[in-house]
């Protein structure tokens, strides 16, 4: 197709999103092919090109596991989370709010864009508190501790907001601040659901290493309304790593996203195939209904 066909099949789509903000979560396995890494930099440049305010929120977790591995810290990872004492805090703090989030920031700059590096300890931007992992077995009821593992309490949007009419594209990674001046280790997800959610973003988009949210024959759902969602994770559908993920979707619409999309990062162009086009399969739409 011309490119001029291509312009003009995406221009209307341009123009519903023009103004809106759209909180994109780029996943530490989304992040494993540098190929792709380029094209999602891109990507991102293009839409603040067009007068969208992206937000990038980063995970790492791939990474961080690589450096403990490297330093000789083992780890210890509870229903997907990873215990967290002093010293891992040290290296997960190293690795997103240093590593990961300045790569991610230079990608973005040497695309043309304008980025800038953030985490929750700036400006106060994600106030959090410990997270302790409940477990029920026979009745019994147990709490996990898990360290330096927190939840956001708080996002300060008036820190997002100061980028909104300016050039930059600010990249999060998620690290929290507790009452205390604590550190904390968010899950990325979690963060960019929050973030999305203080914000009052339009579209909430998940990028990671799968293709969406799969039905009972592992077909693709390209949509599901928020009541099928739920019911689906009740009947055992949605199982497994995919559960929090769409929980944070549907947390997200709770406090006032219009909708949000699990898609696979791995996929060239996978953020604008979503949103200026009609091309179906490129994810899992999650809205109100």
């Amino acid at each position: 197709m011309a490119k001029a066909a291509v312009l003009a099949e995406a221009l209307p789509y341009m123009r519903r999103y023009a103004g809106r903000t759209l909180v994109v979560k780029y996943g530490g396995h989304a992040m494993g092919d540098p190929t792709v890494g380029d094209g999602f930099a891109r990507d991102v440049v293009l839409l603040k090109q067009v007068g969208i305010n992206p937000i990038v929120v980063h995970g790492g977790g791939p990474q961080i596991a690589q450096m403990l591995q490297r330093l000789g810290i083992k780890s210890t990872i509870v229903d997907g989370l990873r215990v967290t004492d002093a010293a891992t805090m040290e290296v997960v703090e190293m690795v997103l709010a240093g590593t990961i989030n300045k790569q991610l920031v230079s990608a973005i700059n040497a695309e043309g864009g304008c980025a800038i590096g953030l985490c929750g300890k700036d400006g106060g931007l994600i106030q959090a508190r410990k997270m302790v992992l409940t477990r029920v077995e026979a009745g019994t009821k147990t709490e996990i501790d898990l360290g330096f593992v927190g939840e956001p309490q708080r996002i300060a949007a008036g820190v997002l907001d100061a980028f909104k009419q300016s050039d930059i594209i600010p990249v999060i990674a998620p690290i929290g601040v507790g009452s205390q001046g604590e550190t904390y280790n968010i899950n990325a997800d979690t963060v960019a659901g929050a973030v999305a959610a203080a914000v009052k973003a339009t579209r909430l988009l998940l990028l990671t290493d799968v293709a969406g949210v799969l039905d009972a024959d592992k077909r693709l759902i390209s949509e599901i309304p928020t009541a099928s969602a739920r019911r689906l994770i009740a009947e055992g559908v949605i199982s497994g790593g995919m559960i929090p993920k769409v929980e944070t979707c549907l947390q997200a619409l709770d406090g006032g996203v219009e909708a949000a999309v699990i898609l696979d990062g791995r996929v060239p162009h996978a953020i604008l195939l979503e949103l200026f086009t009609d091309a179906s399969g490129v994810g899992t739409l999650i809205h109100a209904g």
